[in-house]
């Protein structure tokens, strides 16, 4: 028998690489055939709930990393609820409906014209519920538990019926209208947008100076006079109807040198537009307040035959521009509203392609609106009234599905009311827990400031919207009519009001004074997706009785305070009076290395299959835990590479506690706290103390504290302190030695509260580690959150261990200095005299352990601080010297000792190991077999 098989070495199969791109897919296999979520789903009954409600991500392409971002988070919080005493179910969601869908497939050679509505939207469904499954295998294979089978898509018959009854609720409390008003128009998609539907970007537009002739001054400007206004839509200006100013504003009339003409302009911008318009001299031959000038009216520059209105508004600022605004009610709110004040019509001649109609003459007629500027400017330029043009650089609306420019205009739609109830929306908000915090005033901003939601949109894939018209016209919006129409969805599905006259889709017998000869038609327009998903709550919530309504939590991008964190509150409020939602979790984006948004353009995505392919999910959820997902998150390769070695470190030091604990039996080996060795103490203590950290970090969702946590845990409490230790006891120690059992008490105990408090982050690799253990669940997904233990005087022992580490500090130091002198090479080849004071020395005393083990050298002598010799290195209380142990190498321990060689049956061993190999091999030793 060697003396290498003496020593007591840890041994695992427990293997060093994880294989996880393997290994991954293999164990979800395994829990789907298991039903492991189903089974954490039964043990929970009864237990308090935790709903997470899904964000339902959109039905078009594989996922990207931003995805991966979300539904991981969510996994987080859903696996830690459900092992922290919370019935935590996880029903994921799509949004289903849109215009993305029906422009894939156009893409695909779809020909809408050429099938009927009903069956170009089953054709949207088909491929909708494909995306629904490529996207969902993306999402398992992340390890994201939940109720895959059985999720929630808003082309749902019963979801849409719900989606109707929403409406209905809002129609009856008068919430929903039809106006005319200029809405965001996205002229690429032939559909109003919601404020949601819209991102900004930066353009540079034409900036327009001009004059427009008065013509009646009313008695306080004359003839001769001009009133210069300011755009940056030149293409507006064949609908221009009016001049817009501020009451309180002071206006001046403006004479330039050597200029027949005068001009109106806001005296306190006056300087600054003589300078654009290159007047070096120029006179201010009058001055009076904007209100003295209401009702005066002007010459349009295109239209004879139209005169311009001068009216009062609230909106006219002195930033920029003349203080007199170029006013078309057809393609601004403000504009439409001060229109509508002083009884102008509504002017749009433009289509829903963005074209100029033949209404805004033969100059325009048929002309991209933005091709229109340059006319109008020319026109401008040929009638002598340009003052000055330039181009400007300013921030611009886009469709955020097309990436186009979008135009205001002024279109019929359907509209929710928000102001007769922004009210108890403020209210509602209130009530409301958000992380970060900042989200509170963020959302309570945006609707505070927001306008009435447009809910109709020009489309044919989504929910219609269950309006009927008279004979005379008459929109139809009933209790009965409208409950009648979702319970026909429910049964046939949305497309049965695409099937179907407005006869065959009202009640039986149906009747209207606006409809004497019984004949009706059906409104075309169907309901913004926003409306779908915001309607969640009633579709999703309300009606699976495991779930909960209000929801305990929404999570999403930050973009969702203008999205589905907000569309969602409106409905709700409307239907029940509260939020649907307790609590707000947003996460910012995800960018590449360098900070820019990941685009197939830019060639700078990275697709969580590859990383997964290369390197397994872990890496993906691991890095998700080490992110500050509450602002925007820069990632790379690079990252995953980086984040590999941390896995790897975790992965490696739990391999060696399981190689370390394998003849450990917990149901016969633990020690008692109160008979732990000294040092086993201390480590008990300090993992309780992260056991409650990591628990109290997963209950306010603080993961990235988690990870930093976890990572100084095991490469500095463990790696660094103990586990170094660990080798002098469990390798050498007799294997029933009290000794080493009250180490492996603590290393497996360390084993398996770091298993259960990582699964919520690495389900696969803690899976993995559980079949090593000794523990009853079959599945640690089945298993409850570790305890927080407390034990008798463990303040006093964790002030005295934390006061012994910093002489430890010290003693590492010396060792550096000598390794670095090449007195010695490894910290074992050490003699060390401590020289210390007498506080330290009773400290020493009182840790009740083997300081020499703990400090891992071959000898130490502790004397008084007085006898340290010049010679010796000083910190703080203490002094030292380091030298070269005398003796031998036992091949044992590692220890350099004098008495190695003192047992002649064992020549190679020091005292010590001879003792214990004799011990436990005395048969061995007794026939000569050890070398």
């Amino acid at each position: 028998m060697r003396i290498k098989e003496t020593l007591n070495l840890g041994k695992t199969k427990f293997p060093m690489r994880g294989n996880l791109p393997v290994r991954e897919a293999e164990r979800q296999t395994e829990w789907e055939e298991n039903k492991v979520y189903e089974r954490r789903q039964k043990l929970n009954e009864g237990k308090p709930s935790f709903v997470l409600h899904d964000g339902p991500p959109y039905a078009n392409g594989n996922i990207h990393m931003g995805h991966a971002l979300n539904k991981i988070t969510k996994d987080f919080i859903v696996r830690s609820k459900s092992m922290m005493g919370f019935r935590a179910p996880y029903v994921p969601g799509w949004d289903t409906h849109g215009l993305p869908i029906e422009q894939q497939l156009k893409k695909a050679g779809v020909d809408r014209k050429a099938l009927s509505v009903a069956d170009f939207r089953e054709k949207c469904r088909e491929y909708a519920l494909e995306q629904v499954d490529k996207q969902r295998t993306d999402f398992k294979r992340l390890g994201v538990a939940g109720e895959w089978d059985n999720p929630y898509v808003t082309l749902d018959p019963s979801f849409e019926a719900q989606e109707i009854r929403v409406f209905g609720k809002m129609a009856e409390l008068g919430l929903i209208y039809k106006g005319k008003k200029p809405v965001f128009w996205s002229w690429s998609s032939e559909s109003a947008l919601a404020e949601a539907e819209v991102e900004y970007h930066d353009v540079t537009s034409p900036s327009a100076f001009y004059g427009e002739q008065v013509v009646d001054g009313k008695g306080v400007l004359d003839t001769d006079t001009y009133m210069v206004v300011w755009t940056t839509t030149p293409w507006t200006i064949p609908a221009s109807e009016g001049i817009t100013v501020d009451k309180d504003f002071d206006y001046a009339v403006v004479q330039p040198a050597g200029d027949q003409r005068k001009y109106v302009i806001a005296t306190e911008l006056v300087k600054n537009c003589a300078e654009l318009f290159g007047w070096e001299k120029y006179e201010i031959v009058k001055q009076l307040k904007g209100a003295a000038l209401e009702y005066v009216t002007a010459q349009h520059p295109f239209y004879p035959e139209r005169k311009l209105l001068t009216m009062l508004g609230d909106f006219v600022t002195l930033d920029s521009g003349t203080g007199l605004v170029h006013t078309a009610p057809g393609f601004g709110e403000d504009d439409f509203n001060v229109g509508k004040q002083y009884g102008l019509d509504i002017y749009v001649p433009v289509d829903d392609k963005g074209y100029l109609t033949e209404d805004a003459g033969p100059d325009f007629a048929h002309v991209f609106y933005d091709d229109a500027n340059q006319i109008s400017l020319d026109k401008l330029k040929a009638a002598g009234l340009l003052l000055k043009f330039m181009p400007l650089e300013h921030s611009y609306p886009f469709d955020w599905r097309t990436k186009k420019p979008i135009i205001f205009r002024a279109t019929p739609q359907w509209f929710a009311s928000v102001g007769k109830i922004r009210t108890q929306i403020l209210d509602a908000i209130d009530e409301v827990k958000f992380f970060p915090d900042w989200g509170q005033k963020r959302l309570h901003n945006m609707i505070r400031d927001r306008g009435d939601w447009v809910i109709s949109r020009q489309r044919v894939w989504g929910v219609p919207l269950p309006i009927f018209y008279g004979e005379d016209g008459e929109a139809i919006i009933t209790k009965e009519t409208v409950a009648h129409v979702a319970d026909l969805i429910e049964k046939h599905g949305s497309n049965i009001w695409f099937q179907r006259e407005a006869k065959d889709l009202l009640p039986a017998g149906f009747t209207s004074e606006h409809s004497p000869h019984g004949q009706f038609t059906k409104e075309t327009d169907i309901m913004d997706v926003w409306f779908d998903s915001g309607s969640s709550h009633q579709g999703v919530l309300a009606q699976r009785d495991y779930l909960t309504y209000p929801s305990d939590m929404y999570l999403e991008g930050s973009d969702q305070y203008r999205g589905w964190f907000n569309s969602s509150l409106i409905t709700s409020v409307a239907f029940s009076g509260k939020a649907p939602y307790k609590q707000i979790l947003s996460q910012g984006f995800t960018l590449d290395g360098e900070g820019r948004k990941m685009s197939k353009s830019l060639g700078n995505t990275i697709v969580p299959a590859k990383v997964i392919q290369q390197m397994g999910a872990e890496i993906i959820r691991l890095w998700v835990l080490s992110v500050d997902s509450s602002a925007d998150v820069r990632v790379s390769m690079d990252s995953f590479k980086q984040i590999s070695e941390s896995y790897r470190k975790i992965r490696n030091t739990i391999r060696f506690m399981l190689a370390n604990t394998t003849d450990f039996d917990p149901a016969h080996d633990t020690v008692a706290f109160d008979d732990l060795e000294a040092l086993d103490q201390y480590m008990e203590i300090k993992v309780n103390k992260f056991t409650k950290e990591v628990l109290d970090d997963y209950a306010v969702y603080d993961f990235m504290d988690i990870y930093k946590k976890l990572i100084n845990f095991v490469s500095v409490e463990l790696s660094a302190f103990y586990l170094d230790i660990a080798k002098d006891v469990v390798y050498i120690e007799s294997a029933d030695a009290r000794k080493r059992r009250s180490m492996q008490t603590v290393l497996y105990d360390v084993v398996v509260r770091l298993t259960k408090l990582l699964t919520p982050i690495l389900p696969h690799t803690t899976e993995e580690i559980w079949n090593y253990l000794k523990e009853p669940e079959d599945y640690v997904q089945l298993a409850e959150m570790p305890q927080v233990q407390h034990f008798n005087a463990e303040e006093k022992i964790t002030a005295r261990w934390e006061e012994f580490l910093k002489v430890r500090t010290d003693v590492l130091k010396a060792l550096e200095e000598a390794r670095d002198q090449k007195l010695i090479g490894k910290s074992f080849e050490a003699h060390v005299t401590l020289y210390a004071d007498e506080p330290t020395q009773e400290l020493l005393a009182a840790l009740g352990t083997n300081v020499r083990q703990v400090l891992i050298v071959s000898a130490l002598d502790v004397k008084e601080l007085a006898q340290a010799p010049a010679t010796a290195v000083k910190y703080h209380e203490v002094a030292l010297t380091v030298e070269h142990a005398d003796g031998k190498v036992c091949p044992r321990c590692r220890m350099i000792k004098e008495d190695v060689g003192t047992d002649a049956d064992l020549p190679l061993l020091c005292a010590s190991c001879a003792a214990l190999v004799r011990a436990d091999y005395p048969a061995a030793v007794a026939e000569g077999l050890t070398e």
